[in-house]
């Protein structure tokens, strides 16, 4: 809630005045495309103001800024080998049957300053990245010569310029460097540095809230008693932000106590950009993300999808909430249909979305008429995708063994074996 006067005083106001309600079943829409849904949550879920931050703590972000050149690229002329610099003059006519003779008049090591003037008929001996000396226009690659220290032999002629990098030649002064939208990887980083660029102005990471509910939660280390899980919700969604580029600010467990629930996003509040809940926005008795919430701006809807049919989306004191299912399936493809483009897209990644790769179905598949259908599965070597058997919206193990999503569009009921198929290819 940085940048967002007043909004924390009006969180904790909602505490001390005890408003939250029961969520009543007649607030839950209709099936909602899933398109809409995803609208909605892009719309939402908004990026951070640029940040200027230094080279090593840009790797992965999206540049801000376009960035221009302030100096040449190279810097100066350099030989591109070690070699002899020379005059391509005094070496036109050498060969295997007739070498050029040169006396080897000074040494000149990367790193050095201006090398002296070279004569006519001499040579300087000359490492990769030194400066070529006035005079040079070309450099002998030290395995066409004898390599000789006082004198040295060359054995071919070279073309004028010839393992010479021009100063510019790379990149001149008031050039573009990079664009806005560039993700910075290493090369990136590179040209940077070399550019003499210390700090770069770049899209920050989401800091994300992540909250589990559930009073049959137990966390890790725990033994579960009678009617209790372990939370892998938790654990599952902090990698998937992760993943795509954002960061957990904060992760909690929260029993099905919707007053807590709100103690703890109020708390978070002004260090966090997202909220993201797994559970109780379902239709059963306890759904304590409804409870505390639904009275706010979140909405609590059925999507036409499977899995991942309830869905929440809205703001909290105007902060984004994204509120997922429970089942660890369910959760896990609604993070990636739903939140990770949004969050990617807020934080300059530019396309958001996975891109999908055309694969031919190993099996038949059919599929509800009037449904969004996610399955997972894995791609064969012989360009096939197979779903996992034993897929249902609680089986972690089949999602474990999973690197691929399908989506089959609502009008389709059947694809046969072989069909063409889109898929996107997980982490």
């Amino acid at each position: 809630m940085t940048g967002r006067p007043g909004e924390q005083e009006a969180a904790t106001a909602v505490l001390e005045r005890g408003e939250w309600r029961p969520f009543s079943r007649s607030e839950v829409r209709s099936r909602r495309p899933v398109a809409e849904h995803q609208g909605y949550v892009r719309a939402i879920v908004r990026p951070r103001r640029p940040v200027l931050v230094s080279l090593h703590a840009a790797e992965g972000r999206v540049l801000a800024a376009d960035v221009s050149a302030t100096c040449p690229l190279p810097a100066f002329d350099n030989s591109a080998v070690d070699g002899y610099a020379v005059a391509r003059a005094d070496v036109a006519a050498a060969g295997p049957q007739s070498p050029a003779v040169l006396p080897v008049m000074a040494d000149i090591p990367a790193g050095c300053g201006g090398g002296r003037l070279l004569d006519r008929g001499t040579a300087h001996r000359i490492m990769t990245g030194a400066p070529v000396p006035p005079g040079a226009d070309a450099v002998i690659p030290v395995e066409s010569t004898d390599g000789g220290l006082r004198n040295v032999s060359v054995t071919a002629a070279v073309a004028p310029g010839a393992n010479i990098r021009r100063s510019g030649e790379d990149i001149q002064p008031g050039a573009s460097a990079l664009e806005a939208g560039t993700v910075l990887g290493p090369a990136q980083l590179a040209l940077l540095s070399a550019l003499g660029q210390e700090h770069v102005l770049i899209r920050p990471a989401l800091r994300v809230l992540l909250i589990s509910t559930g009073s049959e939660l137990t966390a890790q280390g725990t033994v579960p008693g009678a009617g209790q899980v372990r939370d892998a919700n938790s654990i599952m969604l902090a990698a998937a932000v992760r993943a795509c580029g954002a960061v957990v600010q904060q992760s909690h467990m929260v029993t099905d106590d919707a007053a807590e629930l709100l103690r703890v996003i109020v708390r978070a509040a002004p260090d966090i950009d997202v909220i993201v809940t797994s559970g109780g926005i379902s239709a059963g008795a306890y759904e304590v993300v409804k409870q505390a919430l639904g009275p706010h701006e979140v909405e609590f809807t059925q999507v036409a999808m499977q899995p991942g049919r309830p869905q929440g989306a809205g703001l909290f004191c105007g902060i984004p909430v994204v509120a997922l299912p429970g089942n660890p399936v369910s959760a896990l493809i609604s993070f990636e249909v739903f939140l990770r483009p949004a969050l990617r897209a807020a934080m300059g990644f530019d396309p958001p979305e996975r891109q999908p790769a055309v694969r031919k179905l190993a099996s038949a598949v059919d599929s509800r008429r009037a449904v969004h259908q996610f399955r997972l599965g894995v791609a064969g070597p012989d360009g096939t995708f197979a779903l996992l058997p034993g897929h249902r919206t609680h089986f972690l193990s089949a999602a474990a063994r999973s690197s691929w999503l399908l989506e089959i569009a609502p009008d389709v009921t059947h694809l046969p074996a072989g069909a063409s198929c889109a898929v996107k290819a997980l982490d």
